[in-house]
């Protein structure tokens, strides 16, 4: 019988025909599977690959592997190969822990993603995860999907490989960092969250600050180094921890949690960091919906509020996919000078000392170009050197004191809920 007449056997209504296809594929795998993937070569869509999907499933282990080899060799793209690989079930359960151990990034997560799917609780998953985690390689986002849904059934394994003499310094870091991975610094011992805190403060001190790229959007505040602490009420953040710039930057980038509130009713958590001083000037990065909440009202209300803490404040706010360009100053609790660019710029308040202004533009006709006497000529990522710090720009050359704060935005819930790991 020819692949075709298989495959159609295989998606036939008749028990018997399917039966007979079946037992057909089985038996001569190893003949129909390098035929049947060179097949698939130059597919362009995912529904012309269902038949061969069909017929993949059915045989499991053997075209696992097969699939495997043929995207090794090349001969298969890689949407293909990522597609083929994501259909097999629990007899493949070990392959998948294998292949999750792949140096390679793209391999790795495919691994990862097969035991997410079908819930694997096996040594060779656990072990898959510790590797990759102990390696210091970047980890798939499928990886820590993974290490959060089975942190209830991995965490006293990890614990004990963790304190385990017999096992090697990467398999226990690599526990560590599963642990924390899944379940938050709340998962591991009072030791290992001591050992993390003195490692903090031996990395601060010599640490280049790396702020967040705003390259396609973001949005941050900052307020004097010497009022600095006002912002912790102002914006209603607790727990604040001492925190390198990376570990702090890399948190505000992190989903916001869902736990149980002091009242006993769920509540949404997020993170704010709040940077060293630098040039003079504390910087406030984090959750926008639960820093600042309603995208326009929020903000003035936000930056308004900061500065009633903190004597002075500046917003600023950039989505270069939207086309909003938004940077505003407030003082004592009144917003004193704002620019808006959702379209046509706007100014309001009055022009500050180093404004360009389009009036002094020597091109400038008051009688054709119709520009208000207050219009200034200077976006976000120009005004925000000139108001205190511009974040891309902060480097080796930039005078820095003190530390970066880590807080959370809810009383009550701590720094040890957050799943995931810092880089410190």
């Amino acid at each position: 019988m020819e692949i075709t007449s298989l495959l159609d056997g295989l998606a036939s209504d008749d028990t018997a025909l399917k039966e007979a296809a079946a037992a057909q594929l089985t038996e001569q795998a190893d003949s129909v599977l390098p035929t049947l993937l060179r097949s698939l070569a130059d597919v362009q869509r995912t529904p012309d690959l269902q038949p061969a999907i069909r017929a993949l499933q059915h045989i499991g282990p053997p075209a696992f592997d097969a699939v495997l080899e043929t995207w090794r060799r090349k001969e298969l793209k890689d949407w293909v190969a990522g597609r083929l690989l994501n259909v097999f079930d629990e007899r493949c359960a070990g392959q998948y822990a294998a292949l999750a151990g792949d140096p390679d990034f793209g391999k790795s997560g495919d691994g990862f993603q097969g035991l997410l799917r079908l819930r694997v609780d096996s040594e060779a998953g656990l072990r898959a995860l510790v590797d990759v985690y102990g390696s210091g390689r970047l980890v798939p986002f499928k990886g820590r999907d993974y290490a959060r849904q089975m942190h209830d059934a991995f965490s006293p394994r990890l614990r004990a490989l963790r304190r385990d003499p017999a096992e090697s310094p990467r398999t226990r870091r690599g526990a560590m960092a599963a642990l924390v991975a899944g379940g938050g610094a709340d998962a591991l011992d009072d030791r290992d969250r001591a050992a993390i805190r003195r490692l903090i403060q031996v990395k601060i001190p010599s640490e280049i600050p790396r702020l967040p790229d705003s390259t396609l959007s973001g949005w941050w505040m900052a307020v004097p180094g010497a009022s600095y602490e006002g912002a912790f009420e102002a914006l209603g953040l607790h727990d604040p921890q001492p925190v390198t710039v990376s570990a702090g930057v890399e948190a505000t980038e992190c989903r916001e949690i869902r736990v149980t509130g002091e009242d006993g009713a769920d509540l949404t958590v997020g993170r704010a960091f709040v940077s060293p001083e630098l040039d003079g000037w504390r910087l406030i990065f984090g959750s926008f919906d639960l820093l600042v909440g309603d995208p326009w009202d929020g903000m003035i209300e936000t930056v308004e509020r900061l500065s009633v803490h903190c004597g002075h404040a500046q917003f600023f706010f950039l989505d270069d996919a939207g086309g909003s360009d938004v940077w505003l100053v407030a003082e004592k609790g009144r917003v004193i000078r704002q620019y808006v660019a959702d379209g046509e710029p706007e100014w309001e308040g009055d022009p500050l000392p180093w404004e360009t202004l389009v009036a002094d533009d020597p091109d400038f006709d008051p009688e054709y170009d119709g520009a208000p006497a207050n219009a200034g000529t200077t976006g976000v990522r120009s005004a925000c050197a000139y108001l205190s710090v511009d974040p891309g720009a902060v480097g080796p050359d930039t005078v820095r004191r003190g530390h970066g704060w880590l807080a959370v935005t809810a009383p009550g819930v701590g720094h040890g809920v957050f799943p995931g790991t810092l880089r410190i």
